[in-house]
């Protein structure tokens, strides 16, 4: 059976159409199959395929732009449960394995199969409105349940195992995974979370209140959110939103599927953070 991949790629940003044609051309001489969203197969030269259809055949999906091309390959690859393996062609880049002069090593990877899957748990999403109508999803970051209004608070209340913590007027609050913990909940003022450590972060954001700290919890646990006064948006990683009134709840638990990511390199995370925070460690001298 021949071997198949499939390219995700941001194609506004032609480094990464140069990228995934040398990769293309890498893998497919050794007769592996790259597909791609018709969108770009006209860029790259390659098969097009629809994203809707059964991808079950590909081993791996692999991703050419920054953090936000790589939750849109997770969410793609997802339902067919296959790795995620990002090369970083935007800014940080958190959730990618390789920058683009790590090209040709992708590459052989991919070809000799020498990747390791590493998973990173995920949140469930239960949303609820006043009148009973629901709303699920997902996310491998964050959820985000901020204010629908610039001009106005949102009145939150947030229940840790079924009781009551705290309630917030504020901008709104983030549910994140350790994963996250370098993204929104990072600029929201959270911790930054070893991907090994199970945990689950709540942020309130801009919350009026004396106590309004970061908060690390169990990943076995469960955090409710009441919209006691609203409108509010909720979203997933930035992707999947909607609305929600007053009287509506929020249901976050750890989701039973976790997020594959294919790794080539084994960093330790301390190096990554390093690097990709650029953070000062001149004259450590062991």
């Amino acid at each position: 059976m021949t071997r198949q991949v499939l390219f995700v790629i941001h194609a506004a940003r032609p480094e990464a159409l140069e990228v995934a044609k040398a990769a293309a051309s890498g893998l497919s001489s050794h007769g592996i199959k790259v597909l791609c969203a018709e969108s770009d197969a006209e860029s790259l030269g390659l098969e097009s395929v629809e994203l809707s259809s059964d991808l079950s055949a590909c081993e791996l999906v692999i991703v050419f732009g920054g953090d936000g091309t790589i939750l849109r390959g997770i969410e793609i690859a997802r339902p067919f449960d296959i790795p995620v393996l990002g090369v970083n062609l935007g800014h940080v880049g958190f959730l990618a394995e390789a920058e683009p002069e790590d090209i040709d090593s992708v590459i052989a990877s991919v070809v000799n199969r020498q990747w390791t899957v590493e998973e990173r748990f995920a949140l469930s999403i239960q949303a609820t409105g006043p009148e009973g109508q629901q709303w699920q999803s997902w996310a491998l970051n964050e959820v985000a349940i901020e204010k629908f209004n610039r001009e106005r608070i949102a009145d939150l209340l947030v229940s840790i195992d079924d009781h009551p913590l705290s309630r917030w007027s504020c901008d709104g609050v983030l549910c994140s995974t350790p994963t996250g913990s370098t993204a929104y909940a990072f600029s929201a003022g959270g911790p930054i979370v070893w991907p090994e450590v199970e945990a689950l972060l709540v942020v309130p954001i801009s919350a009026h209140a004396l106590f309004a700290r970061p908060l690390v919890v169990a990943p076995t646990s469960t955090v409710d959110v009441s919209v006691i006064a609203g409108p509010v948006v909720i979203s997933a990683d930035g992707r999947r939103s909607t609305d929600l009134s007053a009287g509506s709840s929020v249901r976050l638990t750890r989701d039973s599927q976790p997020v594959k990511l294919a790794r080539i390199h084994h960093t330790p995370f301390t190096e990554r953070l390093v690097a990709k925070f650029e953070l000062p460690v001149h004259g450590w001298r062991a």
